[in-house]
């Protein structure tokens, strides 16, 4: 069963958080989405991070509950097997309207898989 969708784990240590924000990243409205390429594993792994200027702690674990379940809906069609994307709050996250929120990652995830398939020159 090759068509399988890749299995989806979660970014959780320092390390991966860092190496994918030396990779490509894309921001779309409300999101900032970094991406980086592994070559050990189909793997996908998803990291959600808020910073401080999101708000208090309520509104960045809302943040980044909204991120989480945009992901969980997104990244079975759209990751790329092997790789590790970062998803970074930006203002406006938590009064986004939920399917504005939809379309801001499913572009930047559309955009970082059109630019890893081009060609480099």
């Amino acid at each position: 069963m090759s068509d399988a969708l890749p299995k989806i784990e979660r970014l959780k240590k320092r390390p991966d958080f860092l190496a994918c924000a030396q990779g490509p990243h894309c921001a779309r409205g409300a999101v900032l989405v970094q991406a980086r390429s592994r070559d050990e594993t189909p793997l996908v792994r998803a990291g959600f991070t808020a910073t401080k200027r999101i708000g208090g702690a309520v509104e960045r674990n809302r943040a980044k509950r909204r991120l989480r379940e945009a992901a969980r809906l997104l990244l079975p069609a759209l990751a790329s097997p092997g790789f590790d994307y970062v998803f970074i709050a930006r203002g406006g996250v938590t009064t986004r309207p939920w399917p504005r929120l939809l379309d801001d990652v499913k572009s930047a995830l559309i955009r970082l898989a059109a630019d890893r398939d081009r060609p480099q020159s």
